[in-house]
């Protein structure tokens, strides 16, 4: 965990403020206005929306800007390990994570500027965001909302390059409602009139109608996966097409076949952005792109010395049950590739429906070892846990952490002998404190 300025100056605006979040944008544009409208002074936005795969089209973005030469900011969140990881600054040969005196003095800027008054830690580090962006040269800056859209903290851009809105489904449901069709018009709060929209693959017909109606309404150019682009898989490559034409590409070095979908919804958004894309380009990105923490396979350090010999280790942070169908598939393409029994390690908070996660799992995984989460005060202790593992009609037990359960398989836990693959989700809190123990945190 980082202990460096900008740590200590985000725990102490944490004893200050509120946890969480409290969704308006009145907090933000007043303290915004104060710092001198930096939100106004931004290299081309790419702002990203969505349940599931914000992230990735986010790495993808990434990779796909900087395969072409061009410098871009990145801010995501939540982080795995480091604060710092939430704010990647534009750099010659590729970003790099904001040095920590470069983030302790935004923050301590902007936490001056609020002159006290009440916010949420997220606006203040979003406010920081729009500093750091705003006064450094970048060619483009990918901003990835928070939660929802209309009302997230990163929803002040007045006119983005592109709004992308990546996959919908159920998720958040206290602060953004309990059908998809009012959690898409959360969502949709991120497009502006008369600008770039591009929808991403959507699993539910009423959530893309929401947005295609929202894009026209607002009259905006409008590119919809399986519409107007859309990528698939044939002999081994990745083909994307739109009605300009196709490139032949590597499959991304992101795995699962989700990713398909993912790289095309980035690419049709930098291009929709302003930013041609060739070949070439396409290819380097699919060969470069990198996302810590989701379907992240570890190959060393400290708690794979721990796992059975032959293990195979992935780590995913994925934490719904959207999140839970698209790991499930990945580890049944692995399956068909390599069958090995399948384990799980899994820790969740209690916002989440933990049962329809494991549901996903119901078939393939042979048994789930619960553990705590223990950098959130909303963990959901390991025996409940197990508890809806086995509403989900899957074999379970609590433990202590995730190196008793490596420990256990590694001692012959069920005498078969045999390499295992070994799957720990369920949080970003869990993976990112896999991440710190494993000494692999995201560079």
């Amino acid at each position: 965990m980082s202990t460096g300025a900008a740590d200590a100056a985000i725990e102490r605006l944490m004893a200050l403020h509120p946890k969480g979040y409290d969704l308006s944008l009145e907090r933000v544009t007043r303290l915004l206005g104060r710092l001198g409208d930096p939100h106004s002074h931004m290299p081309p936005v790419i702002h990203i929306a969505g349940t599931n795969g914000k992230g990735s089209a986010a790495a993808f973005s990434r990779a796909l800007l900087e395969a072409s030469g061009r410098l871009c900011h990145v801010h995501t969140s939540p982080h795995l390990v480091d604060w710092r990881e939430r704010f990647r600054l534009a750099a010659e040969g590729g970003g790099r994570l904001a040095e920590d005196a470069v983030l302790a003095e935004a923050i301590e800027r902007v936490a001056e500027a609020n002159r006290g008054e009440t916010i949420t830690v997220f606006e203040i580090l979003t406010a920081a965001m729009f500093v750091l962006f705003s006064g450094h040269p970048a060619d483009a800056a990918i901003v990835e909302v928070g939660l929802g859209g209309r009302f997230d903290a990163t929803n002040v851009v007045a006119k983005p390059a592109v709004s992308l809105i990546m996959p919908i489904s159920l998720d958040h449901e206290a602060w953004l409602g309990d059908r998809v069709e009012l959690i898409a018009a959360e969502k949709a709060g991120i497009v502006k009139p008369g600008c770039p929209v591009v929808i991403g693959a959507q699993e539910h017909e009423a959530a893309r109608d929401v947005l295609i109606d929202t894009a026209e309404r607002l009259d905006c150019p409008l590119f919809v996966y399986g519409q107007d682009f859309l990528a698939f898989e044939e002999r081994g490559r990745l083909v994307y097409q739109d009605g300009n034409g196709l490139f032949d590409l590597p499959l991304p070095r992101l795995p699962g076949r989700h990713q398909y979908a993912n790289a095309a919804a980035a690419i049709a958004a930098v291009k929709a952005a302003g930013f041609p894309i060739g070949q070439q380009d396409a290819e380097r990105a699919m060969a470069r792109v990198d996302w810590p923490g989701r379907m992240q396979k570890l190959t060393e350090g400290a708690l794979v010395a721990l796992a059975p010999k032959g293990a195979e280790i992935w780590i995913d942070g994925g934490h719904n049950p959207g999140a839970g169908a698209v790991v499930a598939e990945a580890l049944a393409n692995e399956e068909d590739r390599r069958p090995m029994p399948l384990v799980m390690i899994a820790g969740m908070i209690d916002t989440k429906d933990q049962a329809g996660y494991f549901r996903n799992f119901t078939g393939m995984v042979r048994h789930i070892f619960t553990v705590p989460v223990n950098d959130s005060d909303s963990g959901v202790p390991n025996d409940e846990l197990a508890a809806r593992a086995a509403e989900a009609g899957l074999s379970a037990e609590p433990v202590a952490s995730v190196e008793n359960a490596l420990m256990l398989l590694r001692d012959g836990w069920d005498s078969a002998g045999s390499p295992r693959r070994i799957l720990i989700s369920g949080s970003l809190y869990l993976v990112g404190e896999v991440l710190r123990k494993n000494g692999t945190p995201p560079q």
